[in-house]
């Protein structure tokens, strides 16, 4: 049996797959105590918890702690001279009209904020050895007076070599042994001095929240009597054992967006879909993600609260739209939809746990596209009252219906969604009508067509269960891991022969991790290389084939390079210019050995009934299915609602819905 458990901002989802059986759960979540609801979800569906031999876990610990300023207390430690690194940050201004803007506040005071006397050279070469007399008599008392939970360490060029961050965090572990310490070398050894320090700093600040949280959850699961593999999903859509998440906690970031893509990829695949968009509406955001021939897009850096994360992620695009994100009105009297979410306490008005501001959900029961009393297949009852109430303010403001007013609203909220779709695809050179678009998330497919039509996207894949494909992701999903090293060479055939001995060098490091973690089994590599013309700022990921990596030439990697350049910015390289490798990257992932499948609950057939729903500027008859009574090849033509137990998908009128053989609901948009 595997099991996925992944905490949202509303609902925590449970998927447990074994052989042919499919067990799906949803339970609030508990955002003060959020294993109190991962442990709900197991509890709730009612599974033995000995039989389940891998459990992947995904949740918004890590993001939390950053947003919320509830890490640890954390001290950090740069080489003289480069104390307040994290406070001078770039010399940029993300609001250059904004007269009392501000840098992006770390989550350390400057008076945690420490200097050892060493430095290294660009090369790795010693210019001034660590002085560790004073490391002893000075540093180590004030770290000891500090109090401090977690240490992080960010020298300058330890990109290069380690050896002094190794040796000071050796020193501080013998005089303080309970402290934990994260060097920069561990969590990302590439150059950029900034961004390296960011992210060590948010490594530390969040290793002991989540060392503390893993704990709770793994002693609540073996006093239950589970005895599998625990695993935790990471932002780069692979997992990792807990342990070795307590090394490197920044990786779980992102972990449920992560999750869902990998999900929704698995599963579109079984219908022949690889050329994708996946669109996640949860309850309280949106995230988007283009995936191409079957592969995610992956980003080197992100950032979470405008502080960078050098780490390896799926490239997603998240915007603040959901079924909770509230609708208001602004100072310039406009309407606006999100970024504010009504969350899961109290949830939007038809939650009936105090909520009175109308929200995304409420404007769907008010158009008739959600029923009261069918959410979650019934097990959850809405007030469809509650719901035209909290909407009755912006009508009689607007002077409008009250469905006029909640059709607007979800007008906004779909256009805040085909932003972010443009973001990862028209803005990066990719035509969205290449692609499909597959919805998930228990709001995604009630916004797909819409979304479809205003991107000239015609075919929609909507997975079974789509309101839990993030848990699903997380037990389809593979062991993976990334490395990554800053060397600069001039591009040359030396640099060409030098990179190859680099990536068997990573290629082994990374085997041996795997070795280290208890993962046998075949592992398959990624190979890239960050490149760009000598003089430029920024680098351009060129992906190097396996089956040339045994016979790298200067000349191969220029084409490459060339390539790369030209689908990146659209103009030819000149490539009499000389260029030069900047970073290697090495991803190495474990494969599960195929992901188990994700099948609806089977029911009996049943004649739709009839319903009404106002779309455009009328109510419009429609019929109304049950998904789970579909048959293969059933065609359904549109205006139409289909509910499920987890989502409910909307048929405009010019579109069809049909049920393919990989159980997959397929909506194509008529000529």
């Amino acid at each position: 049996m595997r099991v996925g458990v992944e905490v949202g901002g509303t609902f925590t989802d449970l998927v447990a797959v074994e052989g042919g059986r499919v067990v799906v759960t949803k339970v609030p979540s508990t955002p003060k105590s959020p294993d109190v609801g991962a442990f709900a979800a197991l509890t709730a569906s009612g599974i033995d918890l000995a039989r389940i031999e891998d459990l992947g876990h995904g949740s918004t610990v890590a993001t939390n702690a950053v947003l919320e300023r509830k890490g640890a207390t954390v001290a950090f430690i740069a080489t003289a001279g480069f104390r307040d690194l994290l406070f001078m940050q770039r010399h940029d201004r993300r609001n250059i009209y904004d007269l009392f803007y501000a840098k992006p506040a770390p989550p350390v005071r400057r008076k945690d904020c420490f200097e050892a006397v060493e430095r290294l050279r660009a090369d790795g070469s010693v210019e001034t050895p660590l002085d560790e007399a004073k490391v002893r008599a000075e540093l180590l008392p004030a770290l000891r007076d500090g109090g401090y939970r977690a240490i992080a360490i960010c020298l300058l060029n330890a990109y290069a070599d380690p050896v002094h961050e190794k040796r000071l965090a050796a020193l501080i572990g013998e005089a303080l042994p309970g402290v934990l310490v994260t060097c920069s070398h561990q969590v990302a050894r590439e150059f950029r001095e900034f961004e390296r320090a960011s992210t060590t700093l948010l490594s530390a600040y969040v290793q002991p929240v989540i060392d503390g949280y893993l704990h709770r959850f793994e002693h609540k699961l073996a006093d239950a009597g589970f005895k599998g593999r625990f695993t935790v999903m990471q932002s780069n859509g692979g997992r990792l054992p807990a342990e070795a998440m307590r090394q490197s906690a920044i990786t779980a970031l992102y972990s449920g967006p992560a999750a869902g893509v990998v999900g929704a990829t698995r599963q579109a695949a079984r219908s022949g879909y690889k050329d994708l968009i996946t669109f996640d509406m949860g309850g309280t955001s949106t995230d988007v993600c283009l995936v191409q021939d079957g592969r995610p897009s992956l980003a080197a850096e992100t950032e979470i609260d405008g502080l960078p994360i050098r780490t390896p992620v799926l490239d997603i695009v998240s915007v603040g739209a959901g079924g909770g994100s509230l609708a208001w009105v602004d100072d310039g009297g406009m309407l606006r939809v999100g970024p504010q979410s009504a969350g899961a306490d109290p949830g939007p008005a038809c939650y009936g746990r105090g909520g009175t501001e109308p929200a995304t959900t409420d404007a769907h029961i008010v158009i008739g596209t959600i029923r009261p009393g069918a959410f979650l297949g019934g097990r959850m009852q809405l007030d469809g009252e509650a719901a035209r109430r909290a909407f009755e303010p912006l009508a009689e403001r607007f002077s409008l219906s009250i469905e006029q007013a909640a059709a607007s609203a979800l007008q906004l909220a779909d256009a805040n969604i085909v932003r972010a779709i443009q973001l990862v695809s028209t803005e990066r050179g990719r035509d969205p009508r290449d692609y499909a678009l597959v919805p998930f998330g228990g709001a995604g497919p009630l916004h797909a067509a819409r979304i479809a039509e205003e991107l000239g996207i015609s075919t929609i894949v909507v997975p079974p269960n789509a309101g839990v494909i993030s848990a699903y992701g997380l037990v389809a999903s593979d062991y993976t891991k990334f490395d990554a090293v800053t060397r600069k060479m001039k591009l040359d055939e030396t640099a060409a022969r030098e990179a190859g001995r680099i990536f068997a060098e990573m290629r082994a490091r990374l085997a041996a991790q795997f070795a280290d973690m208890k993962l046998p089994g075949t592992l398959d590599y990624t190979h890239t290389l960050d490149m760009r013309f000598v003089g430029q700022a920024f680098e351009v990921g060129v992906e190097i084939p396996a089956n040339r990596l045994g016979s790298l030439d200067a000349a191969y990697l220029a084409e490459l390079f060339a390539d790369a350049h030209h689908r990146t910015f659209m103009h030819g390289a000149n490539l009499d210019r000389p260029v030069e490798i900047v970073t290697l990257r090495v991803g190495a992932t474990l494969p599960i050995g195929g992901a188990p499948k994700l099948d609806r609950e089977k029911l009996e057939a049943r004649a739709p009934e009839q319903a009404q729903i106002f779309h455009g500027e009328a109510w419009l008859d429609c019929a109304r299915h049950t998904a789970e009574a579909l048959n293969a090849g059933q065609e359904i033509a549109g205006p139409a609602v289909i509910e499920g137990y987890t989502a409910t998908t909307w048929v405009p009128p010019g579109w069809t819905a049909g049920l393919d053989a990989a159980d997959n609901l397929i909506l194509r948009r008529s000529p």
